[in-house]
């Protein structure tokens, strides 16, 4: 059986959906691969505007498929290595794909599949959703995962909630930054598709810049390098044809050609 899902809509919107409900979306070295596949394919794809990423049946992810736990606990260093690049490398692909990512939690996103949530741009979780870095209570710590979780709920909580191993619920993850809206069950598809439309009303080429300017931005000192390297992004994309036409647009009081 397929472990992905993907599914095409004639906007652009590519939904990928863990498709192995009956392991509550566990991961595997089968799903890792496929996954991190399609996420390459999709970064290459410029008629990709929005990516949505959903799971199968009454979980988003549990984390580690135990069966595989059970092959990683006989592989030698250099075996675990590899095995641990792979899911490395995947994390790293969702992070840095350009294209925006909306994670659309239900149920337990928990050790790895609490990682993905954290790679995605924005979250929306159902009220039973529940999250948790579980890594601690099976003697390991949830390392590959720990640079996206860390940036998305502060070093505090990773204190807290990595070394604890406790499972925490929906309303605490939108307090600690993990996901962008808690919502009814009945609403998530309405909230989520809020967020859709409000990204395909952006220029395409705008949005994927201002997601990677982000990473060039955050966290560095505001001096002058930092002052003189955003007047140039601005005047580049101000010149841009998608910036010209943005703004004779919303100057002639008309939608933009993206829009239509």
């Amino acid at each position: 059986m397929t472990q992905i899902l993907l599914d095409m809509d004639a906007r652009g919107v590519a939904t990928l959906t863990l498709n192995r409900p009956e392991k509550r979306n566990a991961f595997d070295e089968h799903l890792i691969a496929e996954l991190s596949t399609l996420l390459a394919e999709i970064a290459e794809k410029d008629s990709v505007r929005v990516v949505l990423l959903r799971a199968a049946g009454t979980s988003f992810c549990a984390g580690a498929d135990l069966d595989w736990m059970r092959r990683v606990a006989g592989y030698d260093v250099a075996a675990n290595l590899a095995d641990a690049g792979a899911l490395a490398t995947l994390l790293n692909r969702l992070d840095t794909l350009p294209q925006p990512v909306i994670a659309c939690v239900q149920g337990a996103a928990l050790g790895g599949g609490a990682g993905l949530v954290c790679c995605c741009d924005m979250a929306v979780a159902t009220a039973n959703a529940t999250f948790g870095f579980s890594e601690v209570r099976l003697g390991l710590i949830p390392a590959t995962i720990s640079p996206y979780a860390i940036r998305a709920i502060g070093r505090r909580a990773a204190r807290r909630y990595f070394l604890t191993g406790e499972r925490f619920d929906a309303a605490t993850a939108l307090r600690i930054g993990m996901v962008s809206e808690v919502v009814h069950a009945a609403a998530l598809d309405q909230s989520v598709e809020r967020l859709v439309q409000a990204l395909l009303d952006a220029g395409p080429r705008a949005v994927r810049e201002a997601k990677r300017f982000i990473e060039q931005v955050a966290g560095r000192p505001i001096d002058s390098d930092l002052i003189a390297r955003t007047s140039r992004r601005i005047a580049d994309i101000r010149s841009s044809p998608e910036g010209r036409e943005g703004l004779s647009a919303f100057l002639d009081k008309r939608p933009p050609a993206w829009k239509k």
